[in-house]
């Protein structure tokens, strides 16, 4: 067994357990797993005993008993009178393992992603999102974690076997209630807890309303720059967007749209236009609802962040504004409370609510009753709505702490969109904003360049789209130095 010798070293063998974290039977399996699938242990090659290579690598007998185990039970070697033998198996096939080596990357039908899905990228890490100027990202030492616990474990305390299955297709009642009570009071929205299904946020929120609302290769609008997540969304549900571009008012779509590129879906954000920061005017909204019905149209109102108005109370919602608008209410939590917590809603317009219960339950396989319930108790003991007040008033805090830094240090021209509502400012730039991005981020600070927010219409958009929930205001001018020296460092 000179050749096996040659094979496996168990000082290597032991550093390599080290580094892959890996049980030490768990690498003698896998080394002489490869050697016999490529060939450099032959057929009928005799292994030594158990207990011969276990003295001979320093290891545990029980370990050399579970490698060749598990190397039978998948037919690498086979017993035999003379010991534990390589099965005929591997001469075959080492030829074999040999070529698919060679040509794995370029044979494997795994080796490009599919289309649909290709212009997909996020790379940021957990502790890049908790960098400063990260827009999207609320201010989360501020929120009341102990009670939020107190209520995690109350919820699970109280809960059965029966809770383990599936759950509601569109969520626990007790949380739709909540969320249909909030919602009547706090934001003006026409509904009753059956219209509501619970999500796993906003992007889940968007798909289902794409499988349901619309069929392959429909028309949706979408704002223009807008939010990466929807235009992802509808797009992987088979719809052809069509941008298109925000002013000081929000969304503008030409009136011969309707016509020519007639819309089986309209995404907005009337509130607080993301990024961009613009208001919907009155009279655009009711215009784009009588159009819509007119059209056979549905309007995907996003309402991510619109409980934080900074000068004066919150606008209500677009879709209470009228009756019967056809106006598909969207929500999520993310912003509101934590990102993490990945609950959204959907208010479906009364008349589709029945019909959409049913579908739901064929496309969700619902979870999480603990969390929902939390959640729930959270709102309806008025946790909630406290802890919005308190936030309000902190990001208006951090903006203005945010504007004085960039007209104190700021070295060139450039205007500040948006801060009437919401947890970010942008900051245009005369010139290519990708470059200062990624140059801010080598120096720790994670604004993002608001031309990657350009959803494919012809208008160009430059600038930093900063959030300021996550930074304290006692930090905000040290960061906006920061800014400054990456932009003098291009």
């Amino acid at each position: 067994m000179a050749d096996l010798h040659l094979l496996l070293d168990g000082r290597r063998l032991k550093a390599q357990a080290r580094e892959r974290r890996q049980a030490m039977q768990r690498v003698l399996y896998e080394a002489l797993r490869d050697a016999i699938a490529q060939g450099r242990l032959q057929a009928g090659a005799v292994l030594p005993s158990s207990r011969d290579l276990a003295r001979d690598l320093a290891m545990a007998r029980n370990g050399v008993i579970h490698a060749y185990e598990q190397l039978a039970a998948e037919g690498y070697v086979q017993p035999s009178r003379q010991g534990t033998v390589v099965a005929a198996f591997s001469a075959a096939s080492s030829s074999v393992w040999q070529t698919r080596q060679r040509d794995r990357v370029a044979s494997s039908p795994s080796a490009e992603v599919a289309q649909r899905v290709r212009q997909c990228s996020r790379r940021r890490t957990p502790e890049d999102d908790l960098r400063a100027f990260m827009p999207g990202m609320p201010a989360l030492d501020a929120f009341p974690l102990p009670t939020w616990l107190r209520l995690c474990d109350r919820a699970a305390r109280q809960g059965s076997t029966q809770d383990l299955g599936y759950r509601h297709a569109v969520g626990e009642p007790e949380l739709r209630q909540a969320i249909a009570t909030y919602l009547r009071m706090a934001r003006g929205v026409r509904c009753h807890a059956d219209q509501i299904t619970v999500t796993d946020g906003t992007q889940h929120s968007l798909a289902l309303c794409a499988q349901i609302l619309a069929d392959v290769g429909d028309t949706a609008w979408i704002e223009h720059p807008g939010y990466g997540g929807a235009r992802t969304a509808l797009a992987q549900a088979g719809l052809t967007l069509q941008p298109v571009t925000v002013d000081a008012e929000g969304i503008a779509p030409p009136e011969d749209w309707w016509q020519s590129r007639p819309p089986r879906l309209i995404y907005i954000t009337p509130s607080h236009q993301y990024p961009l920061g613009s208001v919907l005017s009155l009279t655009r909204r009711l215009h784009l609802i009588e159009r819509a019905r007119r059209a056979g149209t549905w309007i995907l109102e996003d309402d991510y962040d619109g409980e934080f108005r900074h000068d004066g109370p919150p606008l209500a919602a677009m879709q209470g504004q009228v009756a019967d608008a056809p106006v598909v209410y969207l929500g999520t939590f993310s912003k509101s409370m934590f990102p993490a917590l990945r609950l959204g809603f959907v208010v479906w317009p009364e008349a589709l609510a029945d019909r959409v219960t049913g579908v739901v339950g064929g496309l969700v396989l619902q979870g999480r009753p603990f969390e929902q319930r939390a959640l729930a108790a959270f709102i309806d003991e008025g946790h909630f709505t406290r802890h919005l007040r308190r936030m309000r008033k902190l990001y208006a805090i951090r903006q203005a702490a945010l504007r004085e830094a960039l007209q104190r240090h700021w070295p060139v021209p450039g205007q500040i969109l948006g801060g009437q509502a919401g947890m970010h400012l942008v900051l245009s730039l005369p010139a290519a904003d990708t470059a200062l991005a990624q140059a801010a981020y080598q120096r720790g600070i994670s604004p993002r360049p608001l031309s990657a927010y350009g959803t494919g219409g012809v208008e160009g958009f430059n600038g930093l789209v900063m959030g300021y929930a996550n930074t304290h205001e006692d930090h905000m001018a040290t960061r906006v130095q920061t800014l400054v020296s990456a932009w003098r460092g291009l």
